[in-house]
């Protein structure tokens, strides 16, 4: 019975002095009147300073809405139509051109194929190839060709921005002075926005597009800073130059995983290259023994199923050793 005396006394004591803690412990330390104090002091801010504060909301939310608006005109293009790849590869072409000369090289190649005695499942494999694969590469060849070019060129000419913005001249004559003395690709890429503002178009919505044409995530930096200072203002030169330091940042970045890469880049090169060296130095050596491959109808399938896996290592090698950043 003690016991339990003793226990209920003791959580009796804890209960009490918990309330006790809670209710006169602000009281008697004093807590109650600096809460007062700050309240007070918080609501004696001056106006200037709220409405500091309200210009800064207002620009954030400017910002936030901007980066929406790209974002969602990127999910919305994300699909690309072959005038849009043509104009990506620097080439002046319309469609009909490209599908005519892709049928073309398509003809050719079944025709080769057919007088070298390949039968006609090897010549539609090499017309497929050859009218199809062929030209689409070429297009993504060209296309990052022009594309390090031009983030090669990027940095100088933000930098010239930067140093005509600050030397008094306006954004538009500072990328007419870009657009003059850039090389390629960059100087088509500046004179299609200043054509474009030239007819009408905002010049933020006319750098914005210039991600349409160029899709490097340096481009869309670029196109999101002038439309964010066209929209809510700031300073132009430290936005560009912030930018410009990203730019070779990121440059010195895609140098250090290429050399880091190299090993498995050779790697891959030399494994993909085996089976096709292999095969020459045996038709080489022993003619008769591999013209069975592309003589016989069940050598020819072989033949054709060996490269589509060949292809499909290449390409998972080719995606395991590239890296986006």
């Amino acid at each position: 019975m003690k016991m339990q005396a003793l226990a209920l006394a003791f959580l009796a004591a804890a209960a009490i002095g918990g309330i006790a803690w809670v209710f006169l412990y602000p009281l008697l330390s004093g807590q109650r009147k600096a809460e007062g104090r700050r309240a007070t002091v918080a609501k004696a801010e001056p106006v200037a300073a709220r409405q500091n504060q309200r210009d800064q909301r207002s620009r954030r939310e400017q910002i936030e809405g901007s980066l929406k608006e790209v974002e969602a005109r990127r999910l919305k293009d994300r699909k690309i139509t072959l005038t849009a790849r043509l104009t990506q590869a620097g080439l002046a072409w319309t469609p009909r051109k490209f599908m005519i000369a892709s049928g073309i090289m398509a003809a050719a190649a079944f025709a080769l194929a057919m007088l070298a005695g390949g039968g006609p499942l090897a010549a539609i494999g090499m017309a497929f190839a050859a009218g199809f694969g062929l030209p689409r590469w070429l297009l993504g060849f060209l296309k990052k060709r022009r594309e390090k070019a031009f983030l090669r060129a990027l940095p100088d000419g933000v930098d010239v921005i930067v140093r005509g913005i600050k030397a008094g001249l306006p954004l538009f004559e500072s990328l007419k002075v870009v657009a003059a003395d850039a090389p390629e690709p960059l100087k088509s890429e500046f004179l299609a926005i200043i054509e474009t503002q030239a007819i009408g178009m905002p010049l933020g919505e006319a750098c914005g597009r210039l991600f349409e044409r160029m899709p490097v995530p340096e481009a869309n930096f670029f196109g999101i800073v002038i439309a964010i200072q066209q929209k809510s203002g700031g300073n132009l030169s430290e936005a560009l130059g912030n930018l410009s330091k990203v730019l070779r940042d990121r440059k010195k970045m895609a140098e250090k995983i290429q050399a880091m890469s190299m090993e498995a880049k050779a790697s891959a090169g030399i494994i993909g290259a085996l089976p096709p060296i292999v095969m020459l130095l045996v038709y080489l050596t022993t003619p008769a023994y591999i013209s069975l491959l592309w003589t016989h109808p069940t050598g020819q399938l072989m033949l054709v199923g060996c490269a589509i896996w060949m292809s499909i290592g290449i390409l998972v090698m080719k995606k395991m050793i590239n890296f986006d950043f």
